[in-house]
C-alpha cells in the first residue's frame, strides 16, 4: 500500500503547519475523509530557517493518531538529532538540506537503513549539481520555489527560475532512466499542479496558496480532482 500511495501521479501533501496548530487532529480527520494518503512536515530549528512553528512532540502525538504517510522535510543546521527522533518516531520519508549537510550520501545511506524513503532539499538558488553523484540514491529531491522559512514575508514569490530548474531535473532523472520524485515546495498555486503535474512534478505541498483553512474541505475537493483529471490524461 505505501508503495502505490508513493507511486501515484500528481500526489497532494498538504503542510502540517498551514493548518490549525488548535486544532490538529480534527484538520487530519478532515484530509483523511477527503482520500489525502500523505502529510507534509516541515522540521524548522529557527537557525537554517528563521521560524519555528512546530515542534517533535507534536509529530510524535500524530503518528500515533493517522496512517498518513509522513514526508518530513527537515530544514536545520545541525541535522543528526532531528533526523534520529524522525527515525525514531516512524515517518515514511525523510528530505534534508544539502546545504547543511557535510555527508550527503552518509546521511541518505544512514536513513535508508532504517528502511526510511530519503532526499535531498534544495533552496532555490542551490545548483542541481549538489545532486548529481547522489541522485540514484535519493527516492526524492524537493526544490524550494521561495526561500525556506520566508512564506511570511509578503514579497516573497516563486524564483523565477523554478520552472528551468524543474525542467533540468527532469532531464537528469528521464536520462539515467531513474525512480527519483520531484517534489515542490513554495506557495504552490493550482496553477503549478496544473502546469507540472502531467510529468514533470510527482509531489506537490500544498499550503495556504491551495488551501482554505476556512473552509478545507471544498478546497481538498478540489485538489483532488484535479489530481484525478491530471491522472486521467
Amino acid at each position: 500500500m505505501t508503495e502505490k500511495i508513493w507511486n501515484e501521479r500528481c500526489i497532494i501533501s498538504p503542510s502540517l503547519i498551514c493548518l490549525d496548530m488548535c486544532n490538529l487532529e480534527s484538520q487530519i480527520r478532515i484530509l483523511e475523509k477527503a482520500g489525502i494518503n500523505m502529510l507534509h512536515v516541515d522540521i524548522l530549528d529557527g537557525h537554517f530557517s528563521p521560524s519555528m512553528p512546530l515542534g517533535l512532540d507534536t509529530v510524535r502525538q500524530l503518528r500515533k493518531i493517522t496512517d498518513l504517510q509522513f514526508d518530513c522535510h527537515v530544514m536545520v543546521t545541525e541535522q543528526d538529532y532531528f533526523v534520529d527522533e524522525l527515525l525514531d518516531i516512524g515517518v515514511e520519508q525523510i528530505v534534508f538540506h544539502g546545504e547543511t549537510q557535510p555527508h550527503i550520501d552518509g546521511m541518505l545511506n544512514r536513513i535508508h537503513a532504517k528502511g526510511v524513503r530519503a532526499g535531498v532539499a534544495l533552496k532555490p538558488s542551490t545548483p542541481l549539481s549538489e545532486v548529481d553523484y547522489v541522485l540514484e540514491k535519493c527516492d526524492t529531491v524537493l526544490l524550494m520555489l521561495i526561500n525556506p522559512g520566508y512564506a511570511f514575508v509578503k514579497g516573497e514569490k516563486q524564483v523565477a527560475y523554478g520552472q528551468r530548474k524543474i525542467k533540468d531535473l527532469r532531464r537528469m532523472i528521464t536520462e539515467r532512466a531513474l525512480d527519483t520524485k520531484i517534489e515542490i515546495d513554495g506557495r504552490i498555486s493550482v496553477d503549478n499542479i496544473r502546469e507540472y503535474g502531467s510529468g514533470d512534478v510527482d509531489i506537490f505541498v500544498t499550503g495556504s496558496t491551495c488551501i482554505d483553512r476556512s473552509n478545507m474541505e471544498e478546497s481538498l475537493r478540489g485538489l483532488k480532482e484535479l489530481q484525478r483529471e491530471i491522472g486521467r490524461k
